[in-house]
């Protein structure tokens, strides 16, 4: 492949995506969502959120899932989790978390 057709294909795939992006701020303004659509959107981050946290946390040997209690992502997420859900703080829970995995990980 030649430093031409790298470079065209980077620029068509960035103008793609720009107009992408665009065409749901330029329409979004000009129609209103039904309100079943807006409903299911508010749950949209929580659901990524879930998606992105679940598998990293219960990643065991060989990409497979492992819930064992010799975890320490797990225990770690467990923290993590009961320190956001008490204190509604981001700084507390990384806090937590990281300070537990660290913790874990020494140990183990």
């Amino acid at each position: 492949m030649d430093k031409q057709t790298i470079w065209f294909a980077i620029i068509l795939i960035g103008l793609g995506t720009f107009a992408l992006r665009a065409s749901f701020i330029e329409i979004g303004g000009r129609f209103a969502l039904p309100a079943p659509v807006t409903r299911a959107l508010r749950f949209l981050p929580a659901a990524v959120l879930s998606a992105i946290v679940v598998p990293a946390v219960l990643r065991g040997e060989a990409g497979t899932l492992y819930f064992g209690i010799d975890n320490p992502r797990l225990i770690a997420g467990i923290a993590a989790a009961l320190v956001a859900w008490k204190t509604k703080s981001v700084l507390a829970t990384l806090a937590a978390g990281m300070g537990t995995l660290w913790a874990m990980q020494a140990l183990l």
